[in-house]
C-alpha cells in the first residue's frame, strides 16, 4: 500500500468528554474523519488507532481498520507521533506516504488530502500540513517592564496589512508526509515542510464544548456548500472528484 491514513483517536479527553464519538452533522467525529479519508482517491487504507472499544466499533462501521493502541500511548501526555509510530509498526505493509488526520477537525475536504498527497509524492515537499493564511499584526511580551512589542512588524512604522510577511496558522486537520522520512525523524515536521491552504470557513478544530457547538452550527452550511459545488461541477460537465465516491475496504488487509 503506497498511501496509508492514520487517525489517532483515544478514549480519554480533557476538554470534551467522549470527544471522538460526539456528533457533528449527525455523525460521530471519528466517522467523519474516516469518511473524508476514504473519499480521497490517493489513500489506499484508513486506520484508526484507539484504546477505546466504542471508538473502535464506530471506526469499523465507518470502514476503517482498527489498531489497538496500548494504554501507555493513549494518555493525555502521549504524543500523536507515538500513536503513528505504533500504527506503522503494527501493520504488515510499509507505505510510501503517511497521512495523519485528526478527528477533531470535522470538515476535512478529500480533495485537499489528494492535493497534499500529490505534492509529497511529486517531490514538492517532504511534509505538508493544513493551514490558513493569517495576515494579522502579531504582538508579544517584550523584556521585563517594557510591555508588549510587534513581532512581525515595526510598531513605530505601521505597514499595510497586505504588506505583512507571509504567514500561516496550522489548522490541525491533517499532515501528509513521506513515511520513511517520518520514521527516521520520529516527528511530523522534517525535511522540506510546506503548508496546504484550506478553506478558512471550515477550518474548525474542536477542543472545547463551545467549539463543538460552533462546528454543529456550521455543519448544515458545510453540507449545502458541498452540494452546491457538486451541482456546479455537474453543470460544467466536470468528472466526479474523489469526494463523490468511497472505496471498499480490502478484507485481506490485516493491521
Amino acid at each position: 500500500m503506497s498511501v496509508i491514513a492514520v487517525i489517532p483517536a483515544r478514549g480519554g479527553s480533557v476538554g470534551v468528554t467522549g470527544k471522538n464519538v460526539r456528533e457533528v452533522g449527525g455523525q460521530p467525529l471519528v466517522a467523519r474523519a474516516v469518511a473524508s479519508a476514504r473519499r480521497a482517491s490517493t489513500i489506499d487504507r484508513v486506520i484508526v488507532s484507539t484504546d477505546d472499544a466504542t471508538i473502535a466499533e464506530v471506526a469499523r462501521r465507518a470502514g476503517a481498520f482498527v489498531v489497538d493502541r496500548p494504554a501507555a500511548l493513549a494518555t493525555a501526555t502521549a504524543s500523536s507521533e507515538s500513536a503513528l509510530l505504533h500504527a506503522l509498526a503494527t501493520i504488515d505493509v510499509t507505505p510510501e506516504v503517511l497521512v495523519f488526520l485528526q478527528a477533531t477537525s470535522p470538515f476535512i475536504d478529500p480533495a485537499d488530502l489528494d492535493l497534499a498527497v500529490r505534492r509529497v509524492r511529486g517531490g514538492e515537499a517532504d511534509a505538508v500540513f493544513s493551514a490558513v493564511s493569517t495576515p494579522v499584526f502579531l504582538w508579544g511580551p517584550g523584556a521585563r517592564g517594557e510591555g508588549w512589542r510587534g513581532i512581525n512588524h515595526d510598531a513605530a512604522v505601521r505597514p499595510r496589512r497586505q504588506d505583512l510577511p507571509p504567514q500561516v496558522a496550522e489548522t490541525g486537520a491533517f499532515y501528509v508526509m513521506r513515511a520513511a522520512g517520518f520514521l527516521a525523524a520520529q516527528h511530523r515536521f522534517f525535511g522540506r515542510v510546506e503548508p496546504h491552504l484550506v478553506d478558512e470557513r471550515w477550518a474548525v478544530d474542536i477542543d472545547t464544548e463551545v467549539e463543538l457547538e460552533v462546528a454543529r452550527a456550521l455543519a448544515e452550511a458545510h453540507e449545502h456548500a458541498h452540494a452546491a459545488d457538486l451541482e456546479a461541477a455537474a453543470r460544467l460537465d466536470i468528472p466526479p472528484t474523489a469526494s463523490s465516491s468511497i472505496s471498499t475496504p480490502d478484507e485481506g488487509f490485516s493491521p
